[in-house]
């Protein structure tokens, strides 16, 4: 089971299990061992309530995905900011039941932190603890080597030894003692220079800060996400229309300007930003000023 929009890799089971890339124009289209459900999206979605309601409203619907399928379910992935979607947070109190329902048939249940792990969240050094649930099986990457090619996959001991049950499984470049170093100077410096706790208090004031933005500029719609794993929806004034055109623009002036933001989600509308985890209040104040002074110059 899979979630509208996510995203997981470009393997082709990583395509097979990633909406995102099977539902594409140019896509395979869905197969016929995967189930998509709907993502619990408190902006654009059916559901809005913040308190949690909206949440349990999404998860009775997937867990009925759970019992309309014909076929038991093995597993079930998802990220707990969904980034191709246009950075969309989980909503509150949707991952504990639907959990629930995927281990009561069987299957497991992944999370994907490979965008939003390693304290990016700012409260939480992995994604799913927001949630309040233990996943089966972790995937991580990308921050785990600063730039150097990592990957990895904690899981159980149960899954962990169902490996012994099969041929013998191995990989060439695991356990590589020049990767493991990276891989551990990597946390070691995390936790030295407080990164979580920074990534932590200036999400926040970008955050703060793009919802003053949006007081004044109503094409911001929505600014959501948790420490430096932000998106910031852009609308046409007065409506959730997503306004992909003032999207494309803001990106491309702010490249000029040697600022790197990108735009996703199903409208290409939605600002994704996910800098260093070392970002500063600093260089919020200077996408901020820039991104203001677009919109000033646009609305003339």
């Amino acid at each position: 089971m899979v979630i509208e929009h996510g995203y997981h890799g470009h393997t082709q089971t990583g395509i097979d299990i990633s909406d995102y890339k099977f539902s594409n124009p140019k896509g395979q289209g869905i197969k016929d061992y995967i189930v998509k459900t709907g993502i619990p999206d408190t902006y654009r979605g059916k559901y809005n309530q913040n308190d949690g309601s909206a949440g349990k409203q999404y998860a009775t619907e997937t867990i009925q995905d759970i019992k309309n399928s014909h076929s038991k379910i093995a597993a079930f992935i998802a990220e707990p900011i969904v980034g191709c979607g246009g950075q969309v947070p989980l909503a509150t109190g949707y991952l504990q039941p639907v959990y629930e329902a995927i281990r009561a048939k069987g299957g497991v249940c992944i999370s994907d932190e490979v965008q939003t792990g390693f304290g990016r969240m700012g409260d939480h050094f992995w994604g799913y603890e927001a949630h309040g649930v233990v996943p089966d099986m972790v995937v991580i990457g990308k921050p785990m080597g600063n730039g150097h090619p990592m990957g990895a996959v904690i899981c159980t001991n149960e899954i962990a030894e169902s490996f012994n049950t099969g041929v013998e499984f191995f990989t060439s470049f695991g356990g590589n003692p020049v990767s493991c170093a990276i891989g551990l100077a990597v946390l070691e410096v995390i936790e030295e220079e407080n990164l979580q706790e920074n990534a932590l208090l200036v999400g926040n004031y970008y955050k703060e800060q793009f919802s003053k933005l949006a007081e004044t500029y109503k094409c911001i719609g929505d600014v959501r996400g948790s420490g430096l794993f932000l998106g910031f929806d852009i609308v046409k004034v007065g409506t959730k229309e997503p306004d992909t055109a003032l999207a494309q623009h803001i990106k491309n002036e702010l490249r000029a300007r040697n600022i790197l933001i990108s735009t996703d989600g199903p409208f290409d509308n939605v600002l994704k930003t996910k800098p260093p985890i070392m970002f500063t209040k600093e260089n919020v104040d200077t996408v901020v000023k820039n991104t203001r002074e677009i919109l000033e110059e646009y609305i003339k």
